[in-house]
């Protein structure tokens, strides 16, 4: 994301354009944003910094402030980078961390995960209606490594009265008629489904 804002970007906006970052300074081209602040009489508010002081206080003096400072019509406002360390930042943190640790013990997922693949490489889906015993799934998972097919996603749903459950395997190939004919046989499995998945890629 280095310079993602860049100054093609910046040349692309219009004049008098409004331009806040509270990101991360390296993701826009400040050299260009200095020399068009001029021209294009943007307005611009900047909480990063390249070069900040890592120390809880030091002088800084950003190299773009002191480009444009003499510039007539340049409008530039600059914020410390703090806002994390305010007590009502702090609080509210404390109290989102409380949430996903809640919701992971409570729902078994995690949320706000921004690395989950969205579009694994699965094309069907084993859809199994079982007992809910000890070893069902793991003789099913058994046979479906023996012929190959590597399990993307497992959802297992126990159904009223922990006697029979229902269990959803994406799987990266289509199972065929052996490793079918095996996961039948087992006494547990009452049916056997294969669906193919959408490819939303």
């Amino acid at each position: 994301t280095r310079h993602i804002v860049d100054r093609e970007v910046l040349e692309a906006l219009p004049d008098g354009a409004t331009i806040l970052n509270t990101a991360r300074a390296e993701v826009m081209d400040y050299d260009a944003l200095a020399e068009l602040m001029p021209k294009k009489r943007f307005k611009v508010g900047l909480d990063v910094f390249a070069g900040e002081p890592k120390e809880g206080s030091a002088d800084f003096a950003p190299p773009l402030f002191e480009k444009v400072a003499a510039e007539e019509g340049c409008v530039l406002y600059g914020t410390p980078h703090i806002a994390a360390s305010t007590e009502q930042a702090q609080r509210s943190i404390a109290r989102e961390v409380a949430r996903i640790v809640r919701d992971f013990l409570t729902e078994e997922e995690v949320p706000n995960v921004v690395n989950v693949c969205r579009n694994t490489p699965a094309r069907w889906a084993l859809v199994l209606r079982s007992r809910d015993e000890v070893g069902v799934l793991a003789n099913v998972l058994n046979v479906v490594s023996r012929h190959g097919l590597n399990i993307e996603e497992i959802t297992n749903t126990v159904f009223e009265g922990a006697a029979a459950a229902c269990t959803k395997l994406r799987v990266t190939g289509r199972p065929g008629p052996d490793c079918l004919s095996e996961i039948r046989a087992f006494d547990e499995v009452f049916h056997v489904d294969v669906v193919q998945l959408p490819n939303l890629a």
